[in-house]
């Protein structure tokens, strides 16, 4: 497993080996006890799967707020997307910042985003699935959202809007936000 930092702590690529030939590949996603030893102890306890059937189709950016915050971990089944994490713990140096990377079924890439990152994608194929695990259960009164456009992230959308929820059209924008995180001096 190839581990890449980005412009943000704690927000890490993975990349799996795939080991293929002429059927297709095989590819370890998650091994728990390999990341502990490369320092990420991270224990997931649900995994989520999403389909987008239409191109720029953008969800997020979304979090869950403590005592039920999730760390992700994330990856395209299918298709390609933009996947975004934005800091949102109070006080950290990053705050307000945020990193994207494109995932796709060919490159397997895995975007692993801690608790304190509110996150958020969108889709540049149509069809596409997105796969992620989760680091606690979903709690309906612990979710939140921020509005996809108010943190100065470039979709890329090419001059189109975005086909979006009505929850995150109306979500809040980030300078009106009130972090339920704060940044404890690690990523």
């Amino acid at each position: 497993m190839q581990i890449e930092e980005t412009a943000l702590a704690g927000v890490l690529i993975l990349t799996p080996q795939r080991h293929g030939d002429a059927r297709g590949f095989f590819a370890e996603t998650w091994n728990r006890q390999r990341m502990a030893e490369a320092g990420l102890d991270v224990d997931f306890v649900q995994d989520n799967h999403s389909l987008s059937e239409r191109a720029g189709t953008l969800r997020g950016l979304h979090f869950q707020a403590p005592p039920h915050a999730q760390a992700k971990l994330v990856r395209c089944g299918r298709g390609r997307l933009f996947d975004v994490a934005v800091d949102i713990r109070r006080g950290a140096p990053g705050y307000g910042q945020w990193v994207g990377v494109e995932l796709s079924a060919e490159n397997g890439r895995q975007l692993l985003i801690p608790a304190g990152f509110a996150h958020g994608f969108v889709t540049r194929t149509p069809d596409t699935e997105i796969v992620y695990k989760c680091s606690d259960y979903y709690a309906p009164q612990s979710d939140g959202a921020i509005r996809w456009d108010s943190a100065g992230i470039d979709w890329d959308l090419g001059g189109t809007e975005p086909h979006l929820s009505p929850r995150d059209a109306a979500a809040p924008e980030l300078a009106d936000f009130v972090s339920p995180f704060t940044w404890e001096g690690a990523a």
